[in-house]
């Protein structure tokens, strides 16, 4: 059995916290989930929701929602924070984009989230597959709406701009937590880069949306929260997530505290007034979670508002 972390072996056992009562995720056995795991497994394909252990995967598979996780399932970071496996990822798979595209049709999805693994040990950092992966899709599925969540592409240069040729309808990163935890929880990423990034992808596709996440209970201030939601603003970023953190095992990033509905609402009112276009801010909140009807929900209000 392959050790899923091999840099976190060292790492001093952190005990779980016990989960308060308000995170307990949805289970629904429904013959949607079971046509969803089908498709995913029978193409082969990888998805975030299983390889990062994500509490909602019962409840969106139950809605044939799932986000794709294309270049492997094997990560070349090694977040704190992160429960996708670690090492030397595998070659890419060139039909990658066909079998995504298809399983987009069969699902039926009327949005989709791609999102990849990081691939440093790739030129571009795997740009010119997300382009041939959006563009496939779109070219199977013209309705459907494209959500793209992309690594940071840091030291690949302009890389990034090859995936905003493909003209996703969503351009997300993720912040993911507040500068001064970076070089503990994000040691290979960096604050400032990320978002330049997130502002590059806006100066250079204005139809883009752009979007961001955090979670918070790593140990950070709410003052740090409210820098964040700033720096984010302005970096012209359109959508706002934010969620808690769920510590995956006792090897990984210790879980400082968890914050209450109503810290998540508050957070979720200050978003909004600060001029995000969409937020969810809630416990289970994660960068995909209802992205879909959120995505859909801004659609009506424009066209109401027109």
């Amino acid at each position: 059995m392959k050790i899923r972390h091999p840099e976190k072996q060292k790492n001093p056992v952190n005990p779980i916290k016990k989960k308060p009562d308000w995170i307990r995720s949805k289970l629904t056995n429904s013959k949607e989930f079971f046509l969803t795991k089908t498709v995913v497994n029978n193409n082969n394909l990888v998805t975030v929701c299983q390889e990062a252990n994500c509490p909602n995967i019962t409840e969106c598979w139950s809605k044939r929602h799932a986000t794709f996780m294309i270049m492997g399932d094997t990560c070349t970071r090694a977040c704190a924070f992160c429960d996708v496996k670690t090492g030397k990822p595998e070659k890419l798979d060139i039909l990658e984009p066909i079998k995504i595209a298809e399983a987009v049709k069969k699902l039926n999805l009327k949005h989709v989230v791609i999102t990849s693994v990081d691939r440093d040990d790739l030129n571009d950092g795997g740009s010119n597959h997300f382009y041939e992966v959006i563009t496939q899709t779109r070219k199977t599925n013209p309705n459907t709406t494209i959500e793209v969540l992309t690594p940071d592409f840091l030291r690949k240069g302009e890389a990034y701009k090859k995936v905003l040729e493909a003209n996703p309808d969503v351009f997300n990163h993720n912040i993911e937590t507040v500068p001064s935890l970076y070089l503990k929880v994000r040691p290979g990423s960096r604050y400032f880069a990320s978002l330049e990034l997130l502002k590059n992808a806006k100066r250079i596709n204005k139809k883009v949306f752009t979007k961001s996440g955090m979670m918070v209970g790593l140990g950070e201030t709410r003052d740090e929260i409210l820098q964040v939601m700033d720096d984010l603003k302005s970096a012209d970023v359109d959508f706002l997530t934010i969620g808690q953190y769920l510590q995956p095992s006792v090897k990984h990033f210790p879980l400082d505290r968890y914050y209450t509905p109503q810290e998540f609402e508050e957070f979720a009112s200050i978003a909004k007034s600060k001029g995000f276009l969409l937020v969810s801010s809630s416990p289970l909140t994660r960068s995909s979670y209802h992205a879909d009807e959120d995505f859909a929900q801004l659609q009506r209000n424009r066209i109401n508002n027109h």
